[in-house]
C-alpha cells in the first residue's frame, strides 16, 4: 500500500511538473485569456456577494451586513402574492411557446445547406439581416405595422372588409406577437450556427449517398441531421437554461395596462418591484427563485441526455 501511495504521489508530481511548464511555455496564450477571466470575475462571480439581500430586509442606510436577515420570508411573500401565479403562468406559457418553435432555424439550415448558386447566399444575408435590428427599433416596427388605424396590417384588414384590429393592446395577440416576431429577429443567427455544423460533415458522404440513389431527402435525413446533432443537442440544453428568462426588455416595451394580463412575466415584474417599488430584497428573491428554477431544469435535462448517452454540457 506504501508503495502505491508513493507511486501515485510521484506521478501527481510529475503531472503538476508537466503542466506548469505547458504553461511557462505558453504564457502568451494566458495573458490573452486574462481579460476575459478578470471579466467573468468582476462582472458575474463578484456580484453573487449581494444575493444574501434575498434573505434579509434589506435597508440602504444599513447596508448589506448590517441589514436583519428574514431568512425565507421574501420568498413566501413571492409564493403567497396574487402576482405569483399570473407571472409565473405567462412566463412558463411564453418559454414554452418559444422551445416548440425551436426546430425553425435547424429546418432553415437543412433547406440552405443543398441551395446552389448565389441564391444561399441572398437567402442568408435576408435571413441574417433582422439579427441586428435592436430590440426597441423592433418593437417600434411592430407599433407602426400593428397600429390600428394607420398600421399595414389593419390596411389589408379592411381591405378584405374585415374590422381592424388593436394587436398591441390585446391579450390574446401578446404571446403570438411576442414569439413569432423574436423568431423572425432570431432565426437567421441560429441557421448560421447550424449551417457551419454542417460544412464539418465530409461531402463523401453525400457523394456515396448520391451514388447509392439517395435523394435530398434522404441525405437529410441519413447524413445531416445524425452529422449537427451533437450541435442540436448543445443549443437545445442552452435553451432550457435560459428556459425561465423570457427577456425583459422587449416584453417590458410591448408592455401596456390593456395587454398587462398576459405581458407581466417574472423579469418585468423584478424590475417595477425592486427598481421603481425600491424592494430589493423582494426583488432579488423573486430574481433568485427564476434563476434557481433555470439551474434546475438545466441539471435535470443534462442527466438525462447523459442517461440516453447524447451529447451534455458536462
Amino acid at each position: 500500500m506504501e508503495q502505491t501511495r508513493l507511486s501515485s504521489n510521484k506521478k501527481t508530481g510529475r503531472l503538476e511538473s508537466r503542466t506548469w511548464k505547458l504553461m511557462l511555455r505558453n504564457w502568451q496564450l494566458y495573458v490573452l485569456v486574462l481579460p476575459a477571466v478578470i471579466y467573468l470575475i468582476v462582472f458575474q462571480y463578484a456580484p453573487l456577494y449581494g444575493l444574501q439581500i434575498a434573505f434579509k430586509q434589506y435597508s440602504a442606510t444599513k447596508g448589506i451586513w448590517a441589514s436583519p436577515w428574514v431568512g425565507f420570508d421574501q420568498f413566501e411573500r413571492f409564493f403567497q402574492s396574487a402576482s405569483f401565479v399570473t407571472t409565473l403562468t405567462n412566463t412558463l406559457y411564453l418559454s414554452v411557446y418559444e422551445l416548440i418553435l425551436f426546430p425553425i432555424p435547424i429546418v432553415l439550415a437543412l433547406l440552405m445547406n443543398h441551395l446552389v448558386g448565389p441564391y444561399k447566399s441572398v437567402v442568408q444575408t435576408i435571413l441574417y439581416w433582422p439579427h441586428f435590428i435592436s430590440t426597441v427599433v423592433l418593437v417600434g416596427m411592430l407599433s407602426l405595422f400593428l397600429n390600428p388605424r394607420s398600421g399595414l396590417v389593419n390596411h389589408f384588414l379592411g381591405s378584405a372588409g374585415l374590422p381592424s384590429v388593436h394587436f398591441m393592446a390585446e391579450p390574446g395577440w401578446f404571446s403570438s406577437i411576442f414569439v413569432w416576431s423574436g423568431v423572425w429577429q432570431n432565426a437567421g443567427w441560429g441557421t448560421i450556427i447550424y449551417l457551419a455544423a454542417l460544412t464539418a460533415i465530409h461531402p463523401e458522404l453525400h457523394e456515396a449517398a448520391i451514388m447509392d440513389g439517395a435523394n435530398k431527402l434522404d441525405r437529410i435525413r441519413h447524413i445531416d441531421l445524425p452529422g449537427i446533432m451533437p450541435t442540436v443537442i448543445i443549443m437545445l440544453l442552452l435553451a432550457f437554461g435560459s428556459f425561465m428568462t423570457v427577456g425583459f426588455e422587449k416584453a417590458y416595451l410591448m408592455q401596456n395596462p390593456q395587454n398587462a394580463p398576459a405581458s407581466e412575466i417574472i423579469q418585468t415584474y423584478v424590475y417595477k418591484s425592486g427598481l421603481l417599488g425600491a424592494q430589493f430584497s423582494y426583488s432579488s428573491a423573486v430574481g433568485l427563485f427564476n434563476n434557481a428554477v433555470n439551474f434546475l431544469i438545466l441539471v435535470v435535462m443534462n442527466g438525462i441526455l447523459k442517461k440516453l448517452k447524447q451529447t451534455t454540457l458536462w
